[in-house]
């Protein structure tokens, strides 16, 4: 299939997708942001997207699983979006406030940790799981899916420090039988153990509990639907987002926008 956009023809590239973000450009068009199974995340303008009539329909919206057809010039940044047919929805979840917000959370991490170009099916498939998830409407499924996807997106960013080692003096915080406080600072990599942290009597710290990195522990070894089967709020594991979101925002160099509307909810 090829079409005329003003430039050369060229094959059409068609790719299961997920929609992160979309922006205005010039008076009818879209920006859109998507991460792609096979060419990991892309940018791409859809021409008369703002329109109310318009080839796109309902496809653009944030988080929708979508079949994309765009084409790309190996001198452009933005590809062109030729068309979008929607698999999936999220337009279910965008009707909780709690559920929201969290997808906001989840596409806010993928737009921030993602560099453009580079295929990565492991996040993909992640992303997909905890949607999936999301829409199961368990009790927790919100707190319970966006602590899961945080802690492997940071993971998967290569981000994640040892939970079960001092970044200090080396001491084993993982111990069963004494369970070793641990604490993390702005800044600085890792956890700390007690006697590192009381050096730095002048930096805010926080503690990030047993009960969290246990939960950490079971996160990396199990699916998203069979971990902590325990009930889930809001307070459950809000110490372990915490330091996920400071690796994170140490990483990036700025504020992740969504996070206080998440543990405001």
């Amino acid at each position: 299939m090829c079409v005329t956009l003003g430039f050369p023809r060229v094959p059409a590239l068609v790719s299961e997708a997920f929609v992160l973000r979309t922006y205005p450009f010039k008076e009818a068009d879209l920006v859109v942001s998507f991460l792609t199974r096979d060419q990991g995340k892309l940018r791409g303008i859809a021409r008369r997207a703002r329109r109310p009539k318009n080839k796109f329909g309902s496809g653009l919206e944030r988080l929708s699983h979508v079949r994309v057809a765009y084409y790309q010039r190996p001198t452009r940044e933005l590809v062109y979006l030729d068309s979008c047919e929607l698999i999936r929805s999220q337009f279910a979840l965008f009707a909780h406030y709690e559920a929201s917000i969290a997808l906001d959370f989840i596409a806010e991490l993928c737009e921030q940790l993602l560099p453009p170009g580079e295929a990565n099916d492991r996040f993909f498939r992640l992303l997909t799981a905890v949607l999936e998830h999301l829409r199961s409407g368990e009790p927790g499924a919100v707190w319970r899916g966006a602590t899961y996807f945080a802690l492997w997106a940071v993971r998967l960013s290569g981000l994640l420090p040892d939970l079960e080692a001092c970044m200090g003096c080396g001491a084993w915080l993982a111990d069963p039988s004494a369970w070793e406080r641990a604490f993390f600072t702005r800044g600085r990599p890792g956890l700390l153990c007690g006697s590192c942290r009381a050096a730095l009597a002048r930096s805010s710290s926080w503690e990030l509990a047993a009960v969290s990195r246990g939960a950490a522990a079971e996160i990396l070894t199990k699916p998203v639907g069979e971990c902590c089967k325990t009930g889930w709020s809001r307070e459950t594991c809000s110490d372990l987002r915490h330091f996920l979101v400071q690796q994170i925002e140490t990483h990036i160099e700025r504020k992740l926008v969504t996070v206080p509307t998440l543990e405001a909810v």
